[in-house]
Parts: structure tokens; C-alpha cells; sequence
């Protein structure tokens, strides 16, 4: 990934919907190179979708992190757990006394209580902190 890659992709950071042309025009290329580039980051998996983020005000349902700390061998074990729960959204391994950090957004309190005594009841799960999400002030990821 070139510097022209990187400045595409911080452009459709910003606005994914922006035209092409107004992509190109920032960052000194053709039209036909940038769609070029964006197709190619797409197949390759740089890109892997684009998404809609409403603000917090306009979603429903309620959200939370799940500390996760867990005795397998290999996070990738554990990890399949979690593709099964359409709710959560990122699976992230971290540093520290905890293994995992799960993020999970559902329709209600009950759903999410439900998705946490799920978690709960893996045998290789050795212990889980819930932190459900009150407010959210910065949200750089869309």
C-alpha cells in the first residue's frame, strides 16, 4: 500500500460516499486510477465493506464490553464462540490480566443478559467483566 492507497482510504474515511472524482481531485490522480485502486483494495481485503453508523441518539437496544479471560491454548479456539452471537460486533485480543474484549450491541437488556450468560456458561471461559455502554462522546471509526 503506496501513499496514494493510504490517501484514498483516509478519504473514504472521512466520507465513503464522496465521489470519485472528489477523491481523485485530493489526491492527484485519475478518476480511472482511484476507481482502480478502490477496486483493488476491495478484492484484496483492505477494504471490507462500508457501513452506516447512526449516532447514538438514533439506535436502539442497549450495548456493552465483555472483559474476557479464558483458558484455551489459542484465542482463535474461544474466538469461534463468538461468531455464532450475531450481536457482537468486534472481538479484539488485548493485553493484560483479561484475554479478549468483546463488543456487543443488542436489542435489549434481557438479549444482552442472555448473550452474557451464554459466554458465561463456555467451559474454557474463566471470567468474564461486563462494562455496558452508558454514553459515547467520540466515535472515529466511521
Amino acid at each position: 500500500m503506496d501513499k496514494f492507497d493510504q490517501a484514498i482510504i483516509s478519504a473514504l474515511r472521512v466520507d465513503a460516499r464522496r465521489s470519485i472524482s472528489d477523491i481523485a481531485t485530493e489526491v492527484n490522480l485519475s478518476r480511472s486510477a482511484v476507481t482502480e485502486r478502490i477496486k483493488k483494495l476491495e478484492n484484496c481485503g483492505t477494504i471490507r465493506g462500508y457501513q452506516v453508523i447512526l449516532s447514538a441518539s438514533q439506535t436502539e437496544g442497549v450495548s456493552a464490553y465483555f472483559e474476557i479471560q479464558h483458558q484455551c491454548a489459542n484465542c482463535a479456539d474461544i474466538v469461534k464462540i463468538f461468531q455464532t452471537i450475531p450481536e457482537i460486533i468486534t472481538c479484539k485480543g488485548i493485553t493484560g490480566d483479561m484475554d479478549l474484549l468483546v463488543y456487543a450491541n443488542a436489542a435489549s437488556m434481557k438479549r444482552l443478559h442472555q448473550i452474557r450468560e451464554f459466554i458465561d456458561a463456555q467451559a474454557d471461559i474463566t471470567k468474564i467483566k461486563t462494562h455496558v455502554v452508558m454514553s459515547e462522546w467520540i466515535d472515529n471509526q466511521g
